[in-house]
């Protein structure tokens, strides 16, 4: 399917050798795809090297805004796709993504992502509403300066597409866990610049609230004990955040 727009396909990688051949044959409406890789060890720069319009930069990982921006920088084109590696961009949306940029009616369009974690597919747990800006126009949009859980910032009209998005995270436990810690880490580093200090209701209310709103609120005991497990890791990451919080007012002191 020939598109008069081109688009410029872009992701950010450390250690995606497991997905990385996939994704990027899955992007072939992309006229360039460009890959900032963090100096991965396993084989995903080789990988990736191998597959037609490929443009990789290794660069340093400061956070993941500083990352992306810097991808953003490096497209040719005015129209950008930013899917993660583990994301499955199916057939049918990325001829959706094709058809609307032909005659596009925003500047950034979302996507409902399906969440897998561990094989399974969770309908509940708070991600009932996941929606994430996938596509849009690099003229309007930027990332903000979020060390963790980073933020497209659209100035302009944005809309929905219509195709889901299905996101294979965290195959096994100790996969979440290695991401867990290294989230809470940046995030503790944010809380840290803003100069906030972590008290006994940061350990002990916080994470709880943490696991009871998203098991019994937000429904996770309808995922079964993928659900479970899912609130309980988030409660011991909101844990581990100030933990680390803790520690770097200690190497202060």
């Amino acid at each position: 399917m020939e598109n008069p727009i081109k688009i410029s396909a872009l992701a950010i990688t450390l250690n995606e050798a497991d997905n990385i051949e996939a994704y990027i044959d899955s992007l072939w409406f992309a006229d360039e795809i460009i890959i900032v890789d963090s100096f991965s060890t396993d084989e995903t720069v080789s990988l990736a090297q191998g597959k037609e319009k490929v443009k990789i930069y290794q660069r340093h990982f400061l956070n993941f805004s500083d990352q992306k921006n810097f991808a953003i920088s490096k497209a040719s084109h005015d129209w950008i796709t930013f899917f993660d590696p583990d994301e499955e961009i199916t057939k049918e949306l990325s001829e959706e993504i094709v058809s609307t940029v032909k005659n596009p009616t925003a500047i950034g369009y979302f996507v409902k992502r399906d969440y897998f974690f561990m094989g399974k597919l969770l309908k509940y747990s708070g991600i009932q509403n996941d929606y994430i800006i996938r596509l849009f126009n690099k003229n309007f949009c930027q990332y903000n300066d979020n060390l963790v859980h980073e933020l497209l910032i659209a100035n302009g009209k944005t809309l929905r597409l219509k195709n889901h998005l299905r996101h294979h995270t965290y195959k096994s436990f100790d996969e979440y866990t290695a991401k867990m810690h290294h989230y809470s880490r940046l995030q503790a580093v944010m809380l840290y610049e803003q100069g906030k200090k972590p008290t006994l209701y940061h350990f002990f209310f916080r994470p709880f609230y943490r696991f009871t709103f998203q098991y019994f609120i937000r429904l996770g005991l309808l995922d079964g004990k993928e659900g479970f497990i899912l609130a309980y890791l988030n409660g011991f990451s909101v844990f581990k955040r100030y933990v680390n919080l803790w520690m770097l007012y200690r190497k202060i002191d």
